[in-house]
This record gives C-alpha cells, sequence and structure tokens, in this order.
C-alpha cells in the first residue's frame, strides 16, 4: 500500500521517469499502477476480496517488470546490476503472490 501511496504523492516524478523508460501515457500509467498497488495491498492486510487483489498485484508486475527493469539493455555494469536486482526482486514477490493463491483464501484461516 506503501508503494501505491507514494505513486500518487510523487505522481509527477514517477510519470518523468516512467516517460524515459518508454511508457505510454505515462501519467495515466503511474496513476492506475498507484491504484492496482493500493487495491493489492489493501486486500492483503484485510483479507477482503483477496483473489481480486492478488489479482490486481500481479496485473501491476509482470508488465512493470519487464517495462521499467529491463536488465539485459544496459551496458553500463552498475546499472545492469541494479535493473537486475529489481528485477529478481519483482519476480520473487510475483512467486510470493503465486504461493499465496495457492494456499487457498483466506489464507489468514489457514494458520
Amino acid at each position: 500500500m506503501l508503494a501505491g501511496y507514494n505513486h500518487f504523492k510523487n505522481l509527477e516524478g514517477n510519470a518523468g521517469y516512467a516517460k524515459f523508460k518508454g511508457v505510454v501515457m505515462p501519467k495515466l500509467a503511474v496513476g492506475f499502477t498507484g491504484l492496482l498497488l493500493l487495491v493489492g495491498g489493501a486486500s492483503i492486510i484485510t483479507g477482503f476480496a483477496t483473489n481480486v487483489g492478488l489479482a490486481a498485484l500481479i496485473l501491476f508486475l509482470i508488465p512493470v517488470t519487464f517495462q521499467m527493469h529491463p536488465f539485459w539493455k544496459e551496458t553500463d555494469p552498475m546499472k545492469k546490476m541494479g535493473e537486475k536486482i529489481n528485477f529478481e526482486k519483482n519476480l520473487a514477490l510475483l512467486g510470493a503472490i503465486l504461493m499465496l493463491l495457492a494456499l487457498g483464501v483466506p489464507w489468514m484461516n489457514s494458520f
């Protein structure tokens, strides 16, 4: 949820960075992805509509990971390493979300 909040709090800066990364309609994209993060985070925290929230996070992570962190395009070793770390972090988050789906909903009652 914090990441979603920050998408809106820093909308102009994030939109500028998204534009630099080649995102079409960056301001709209940042707002939409911020909404996905808020919905996803709120659903996990509250246990309400968790399948919708997890779907929102998956919808966020798949395109954002490949669009914003294409480490294979970087030639500078330090930039490449930073992008690869963020790419792999997003894949790890995606894996965690898929595990939550596999646990059954609501997973909070699984403990």
